[in-house]
């Protein structure tokens, strides 16, 4: 008979199985790659049995959904406390911003979890890549209705902008010294929001 740790999620939180499962998984999948971790050293390493990792994961594929929604949570949630902390739409971008910077100056930190999925899973009709559009329509979206509140004209493509200096600057970051990365990334946030501001950006990028 399993036990409590390993038996089946309760309706009121996941059991401890299931999280040590998903914590491993995550922690492996983003610092050494996803295809280049198996089953076998999730399951050694967590603790647990193949036969509880498949009661909770029937799949790898469901595993990696799972560690990608997991990153999606708490990305969401560090957008809501940007906006919190600084209603102003403006602010509320560069406090955005600032907490992407924060994410590239932290220790282990190894690029964009869904840029690097994306590079693993290329196929547009993998469920993995589609929860990695998923997450990056979220993150276009977000940005696009924070710009539509300072003026409406030219959100959008002044969102793909600052979506991409954040690509940008979260694939430099692990590549060269990570505060000129994220002094380089907050000095362009600024300057797009300056432009944005005082100009019709539909008309044209930086100037």
């Amino acid at each position: 008979m399993p036990t409590p740790a390993e038996g089946r999620p309760s309706e009121a939180r996941p059991s401890e199985a299931r999280s040590r499962l998903l914590a491993t998984a995550t922690r492996l999948f983003y610092t050494e790659g996803i295809h280049a971790v198996g089953i076998d050293r999730i399951v050694a390493e967590a603790k647990v049995t193949r036969a509880t990792l498949y009661r909770h994961f029937p799949g790898k594929e469901d595993l990696v959904l799972a560690y990608l929604g997991e990153v999606d949570r708490v990305m969401r949630g560090q957008a809501d406390q940007a906006v919190a902390a600084r209603p102003a739409p403006a602010d509320s971008l560069r406090a955005l911003g600032e907490s992407i910077a924060e994410g590239i100056r932290s220790p282990g930190f190894r690029g964009c979890a869904f840029l690097n999925a994306a590079a693993e899973y290329p196929d547009p009709a993998s469920p993995v890549h589609q929860a990695v559009l998923a997450h990056r329509q979220w993150f276009l979206d977000t940005v696009t209705e924070l710009l539509a509140k300072i003026q409406e004209t030219g959100a959008e493509p002044a969102a793909r902008h600052f979506v991409m200096m954040r690509d940008g600057a979260m694939a430099a970051g692990c590549l060269f010294d990570p505060e000129l990365i994220c002094e380089t990334f907050l000095h362009g946030v600024d300057r797009l929001l300056r432009v944005y501001a005082a100009t019709d950006y539909s008309q044209g990028a930086l100037s």
